[in-house]
């Protein structure tokens, strides 16, 4: 079975209004996410990070290992995409259940058909908005522990995964997280016109 289009499937009437931002770790994406909230729009953190610091408050490793950790960031997604469904205008989301999914499949490599699966049925706005690496603003902190080096491969294999599941990505630059709001809602203006 083929991979559907994003554009061509007829859930993309939910789907229009779920928008992500994605990319590698540091790069900006929580601080965005931030900014377009106090323009006074809904956003969902991203669940890998909360997984995270849930761990570490019961005082685990922050991380399982790598096929429990994606089945988990998995499950998390899953159930913000849902409790989502119904939530008016435009909802940014942290990465998406397709970041898990690209998890899942570097330890487990989904069959086309298993994927196809997943795209049909969890859809985001066909545009995605994926934040480069950026070394200035690049900072570890409890949840971030890996190396700037990390975070490039990170981004090289989200946006590979991306357009295999035919998303169109828009590269937001790395300019003030003003401009970089201003940036991402002009152009889902764009894409909506």
């Amino acid at each position: 079975m083929a991979i559907p289009s994003a554009s061509q499937t007829s859930a993309r009437q939910f789907g229009m209004s779920r928008i992500v931002i994605t990319g590698g770790p540091g790069a900006g994406k929580t601080t965005l996410l931030l900014a377009l909230q106090a323009r006074g729009y809904t956003i969902v953190g991203d669940s890998a990070r909360t997984i995270i610091q849930d761990r570490c408050k019961r005082g685990l490793r922050p991380r399982p290992d790598a096929y429990e950790f994606a089945r988990e960031t998995l499950r998390m997604d899953i159930e913000n995409f849902v409790h989502h469904a119904a939530t008016p205008g435009h909802v940014f989301f942290d990465r998406s259940v397709l970041d898990a999914l690209c998890g899942l499949d570097h330890v487990s490599p989904l069959k086309e058909s298993e994927l196809s699966m997943w795209l049909s049925k969890y859809q985001y706005c066909s545009t995605v908005f994926v934040l480069p690496p950026w070394k200035t603003i690049y900072v570890n902190d409890a949840e971030r522990d890996h190396t700037f080096e990390h975070a490039e491969s990170v981004y090289s294999a989200v946006r590979e995964w991306y357009r295999r599941c035919r998303y169109h990505l828009i590269e937001v630059p790395t300019v003030s997280v003003e401009e970089r709001c201003t940036y991402v809602l002009q152009a889902l203006a764009k894409s909506a016109a």
